[in-house]
């Protein structure tokens, strides 16, 4: 992402994330959960006040703010583990629109485009009735330490309004979670519309997704070098994928990166190939998810709309977020091999 482009708001979220998650891994590196948890005026107030007696009758929400100064994946994850906790900790969601419109990526309306929010109360309808916001504090949802602080943080605002907002970038590994929630609402939403897509349906229509841009203009970033899979990586699944597929139909490949056709030479091995290289974000990502199969990248971008697509998808296994255990995910070595175990899934 070029920080240039971003607002005086972008810049001043995306440091903000970075020094709180800073701050968190400092004190839980040096288990100091306690000291880290007390910084927050939330996690004070459930000390002091405990649960208190008098509940009030209705519900109160949770949020998660997407980061305006990220890609739409990484809005998309915060905005998927806000719903998710929401739910585990008994609350109603409020919906927090993406970055606003001025930020290229929002430009084309994402919430729309995905379908979410329209069936979510808005956190900004709940300020205008008097809700208060109350900062929840970083926390491991693995931990179940930390999740029953943050439960004795909701617990102890129960008999106020209020709407808890996620630290920023508060993670979830295991997003597929709620993976069903995010297809139904995002197949609502395009049902209104028509997806124009360059696939011939009577052909088996392969999309791989090459993430490049933002790691190759800045090569010394060891944060976005792990994020990096060789173009012979993308060349051994797509060998091993065409040796695995059985149908009687042609099967195309279609490449979704950002450079030139030069840039790959490795893949002139392999017909049928068309280069979506200019391609915008959400016709991209329409592709990603409507593909008979999908090779993702170590990106956020390709993992959503891997989320959505009802085909194979084949991902590598070192990552980030989690996938399901189910048939159609094929997990891959960051060298392009594939056990025979995830082969077999094919079979079936």
């Amino acid at each position: 992402m070029d920080i240039s482009k971003l607002t005086f708001d972008e810049l001043c979220y995306k440091w903000r994330s970075k020094i709180h998650t800073w701050i968190y891994m400092r004190d839980i590196e040096t288990l100091d959960i306690e000291g880290y948890f007390r910084r927050y005026a939330s996690y004070r107030h459930a000390l002091k006040t405990g649960v208190p007696g008098n509940k009030r009758s209705g519900e109160n929400f949770l949020t998660a703010v997407p980061n305006p100064g990220a890609g739409i994946g990484h809005q998309m994850a915060n905005w998927m583990a806000g719903f998710y906790y929401a739910r585990l900790f008994g609350l109603k969601f409020a919906h927090v629109p993406f970055s606003d419109e001025h930020h290229p990526l929002t430009a084309d309306k994402w919430d729309g485009f995905l379908g979410l929010g329209n069936d979510e109360i808005k956190c900004k309808d709940l300020s205008e009735e008097g809700f208060e916001e109350i900062v929840l504090p970083l926390f491991d949802g693995n931990d179940k330490e930390q999740l029953r602080r943050i439960k004795d943080i909701v617990d102890s605002y129960s008999d106020r309004k209020v709407v808890f907002v996620c630290e920023q970038d508060q993670f979830l590994k295991d997003l597929f979670l709620i993976q069903d929630d995010l297809q139904n609402r995002f197949r609502k939403a395009r049902a209104r519309q028509g997806d124009r897509l360059r696939y011939d349906k009577r052909c088996f229509n392969i999309a791989v997704h090459v993430r490049r841009g933002d790691i190759l203009a800045d090569q010394e970033n060891p944060n976005l070098a792990m994020r990096y899979l060789a173009n012979d990586y993308y060349c051994n699944v797509i060998r091993e994928m065409l040796k695995a597929i059985k149908t009687d139909k042609e099967i195309q490949l279609y490449v979704f990166s950002q450079g030139d056709a030069r840039d790959y030479p490795e893949f002139n091995e392999f017909d049928n190939m068309h280069w979506c290289l200019d391609m915008d974000a959400q016709s991209a990502f329409l592709h990603l998810m409507y593909a008979d199969l999908l090779i993702t990248s170590k990106s956020s971008f390709s993992y959503k709309p891997a989320l959505l697509n009802n085909g194979v998808k084949v991902c590598p296994r070192h990552f980030w977020h989690g996938y399901p255990d189910a048939d159609d995910w094929i997990l891959c070595e960051d060298d392009g091999t594939i056990s025979e175990n995830e082969i077999r899934k094919l079979m079936i």
